[in-house]
């Protein structure tokens, strides 16, 4: 069976900028892009090796580079996503940055300082575990923030995301888009399975009960900042397989878009002596 190209998964999992946004009408589940694990796994192996090729071609260049950002509820796969997309990258062109509640340091500036920090250096691709949307997120859902400060920051991160794009860097928005239900099942995994016990935050299980706000919140995010340099992709992340299938390919056509190539450091071999 031919594994969807990359053009059909970007078209199928963006929230087109202009345009009116449901994430209701976004399955969690929704397995028609790739129908059988196995195809998946076959897709995602594949991706991931041209993904290890193309940052290579990046690193040597180091003339732009790659920000992907992660987004989701608890249990999404934020890590399991960057475990298996760059499973053959190596770790000398990568940037990880998983963004917890701020420092005080971080607090005595203002909310992208922390952020614009962490942005990947040229030559790089650089992964975000969550972002500057947690500041439209569970600053908004949690009241951390007046309503009025919350609603500004919108347009803040559409030009701090348009600055960066104008200055070499590509950035990819996923929202892991897990299901209600899906989450219960893999919160109790947490406390069922020894080696996923330490992950397990009592905190995780009040953000569950404000789902519905929560999900009015990713709606509101993506509604109004998926834009033209920096579209949203919601991912139906029900499915780890496929949901890391569908990434890495949206990861590897982007890398692709870029039209690497070795650069020339204009050396000859007659110009040197290797006796």
């Amino acid at each position: 069976m031919a594994h969807p190209t990359m053009v059909e998964v970007r078209d199928a999992l963006i929230a087109k900028p202009g345009k009116p946004f449901d994430l209701r009408a976004r399955d969690s589940g929704d397995r028609s892009l790739f129908p059988g694990k196995r195809e998946a796994r076959i897709s995602l192996k594949k991706d991931a090796a041209v993904i290890n090729e193309l940052q290579d071609k990046l690193y040597a260049n180091r003339d732009r580079a790659l920000l992907v950002v992660l987004q989701g509820m608890d249990t999404a796969g934020k890590s399991g996503v960057i475990r298996n997309v760059f499973a053959d990258t190596s770790p000398l062109g990568m940037q990880v940055e998983a963004f917890k509640a701020p420092s005080k340091t971080e607090l005595a500036h203002d909310y992208l300082w922390r952020i614009h920090d962490a942005v990947p250096r040229k030559g790089r691709i650089g992964v975000f575990d969550r972002s500057h949307y947690e500041d439209v997120l569970v600053v908004k859902v949690r009241e951390f923030a007046p309503a009025d400060v919350v609603e500004q920051r919108y347009e803040q991160i559409n030009s701090f995301e348009k600055h960066l794009t104008e200055n070499g860097v590509t950035i990819l928005k996923f929202m892991l888009n897990v299901g209600y239900e899906e989450q219960g099942i893999r919160l109790q995994e947490r406390i069922t399975e020894e080696h996923k016990r330490w992950k397990f935050n009592p905190g995780d299980l009040e953000d569950r009960k404000l789902w519905p706000e929560f999900m009015g919140a990713y709606e509101a995010a993506v509604q109004r900042c998926s834009t033209e340099h920096a579209p949203w992709y919601i991912v139906p992340a029900d499915s780890r397989t496929r949901r890391n299938a569908m990434i890495a390919r949206i990861v590897r056509g982007a890398l692709e878009d870029m039209d690497l190539s070795w650069p020339d450091p204009g050396y000859k071999m007659e110009d040197f002596d290797f006796s």
